[in-house]
């Protein structure tokens, strides 16, 4: 089948990759004109990490990859004040665990297929108009496409969902925080294969020092701090952000400045979608487009990589029957999904808890997983996924 996967993230092409795989004919369109950069470091594990090895991407995880040896919180003068080492994630999870730049594992990703795969950039679905025999795709920049399926792997705010199921407010869940991220080079000081944070009531800020030089930020607040409305383009990002942490102590000031030499800043809600269904006719969602589970979850590419895997799968098993593979994807997977979104919801205060003994309270936790025996249960209960990964003939 011509299948046109709507964005080149992380669920578009890890589908577009085992649509290949299977005789299939992807198309990714990308409305970036090109491959998104930047973003935040994700720590990457379970299912998305044995997928990527299924793809011959574990030597570029080992090499891109950081093995970060611990998280540290700190107080105005950057005096230890809680965190723990992160050899018990290591020990639980079998060594399979790494964090790097979301950008990075979308770039690793994306080059399995870009020799293969036709990708449009700068160019977005603006109307889907399916009939009995295939779809047809209007473009942005103009013209007509048609294809048997459409797979929206927009993210958060995919014009495929909008266009086929609703508008983002029926299906969008915000909790209550917003995330702002951003590189520079030349930072100090420098901590190397630490994670430091710094949070006060309602607000977090920390750093982790990356190869060449550099330094990724970023920044956590709650709504209740952005007086009622969004940032609407950069220069009203770096207003916001100068707004929440000008006062804030610690390195915040030094943090500002590098933040104003930025030239590109990510921002964006913290929040999830919830569907009843993630198909509708020849149209399909996966990722964060169908169900996300917010950034707080720390597992999001990793589920949305299991998300086109099983997809592309379940399409290989049922031949034409794409119905078919549409509902058998979403019954594998909803009731583990739903897990995980309804776990993120809990674990969101943790991040910038919104008083000061919330504060304290999250530091004095946080130290318990430094107690081996405690630590690796807590770990056990909140990251290991009990999902069975099947194999397909692809």
């Amino acid at each position: 089948m011509k299948v046109a996967i709507s964005g080149a993230g992380i669920a578009g092409p890890t589908l577009a990759y085992w649509l290949c795989r299977s005789g299939h004919e992807p198309s990714l369109i990308e409305r970036s004109p090109q491959l998104r950069t930047g973003g935040y470091v994700i720590d990457f594990w379970g299912e998305g990490y044995d997928i990527a090895e299924r793809m011959g991407l574990a030597a570029q995880l080992d090499a891109t990859g950081y093995q970060v040896g611990e998280v540290r919180l700190v107080d105005t003068r950057g005096r230890r004040v809680g965190g723990f080492p992160t050899d018990g994630f290591h020990r639980v999870l079998g060594g399979r665990f790494t964090s790097l730049p979301r950008g990075d594992l979308a770039a690793m990703i994306y080059g399995t297929v870009a020799d293969d795969v036709e990708t449009v950039f700068g160019d977005s679905i603006t109307a889907i108009h399916p009939d009995d025999s295939g779809v047809q795709v209007e473009l942005q920049n103009g013209g007509s496409r048609r294809f048997d399926l459409v797979i929206g792997a927009g993210g958060l705010h995919s014009p495929v969902r909008r266009l086929a199921f609703g508008p983002d407010a029926t299906f969008e869940r915000d909790l209550g925080y917003r995330v702002a991220a951003f590189e520079t080079r030349g930072y100090r000081p420098r901590d190397e294969l630490v994670y430091v944070s710094y949070g006060l009531p309602g607000r977090m800020a920390s750093r982790f020092a990356m190869r060449d030089d550099r330094t990724m930020f970023l920044f956590i607040c709650t709504t209740d701090q952005l007086n009622g409305t969004d940032p609407a383009g950069m220069d009203e990002v770096k207003s916001l952000l100068h707004n929440v942490f000008g006062d804030a102590g610690w390195e915040c000031p030094q943090i500002l400045e590098a933040l104003d030499r930025a030239e590109d800043v990510y921002f964006d809600r913290v929040s999830q979608i919830w569907m009843d269904r993630w198909s509708k006719g020849r149209v399909m969602l996966i990722g964060d487009a169908a169900a996300a589970v917010s950034l707080l979850a720390g597992e999001g590419t990793g589920l949305a990589m299991l998300e086109a895997y099983l997809l592309a799968g379940e399409l290989h098993r049922a031949g034409t029957d794409f119905r078919a593979a549409f509902d058998r994807h979403q019954r594998m997977l909803r009731p583990f999904i739903e897990r995980k979104q309804r776990a993120a919801q809990r674990f969101a205060s943790a991040f910038a808890p919104r008083t000061a003994p919330g504060v304290w309270a999250r530091n004095r936790m946080s130290k318990m997983l430094s107690q081996r025996h405690v630590g690796d249960w807590l770990i056990r209960r909140q990251l290991r996924d009990d999902f069975p990964l099947p194999h397909y003939a692809f």
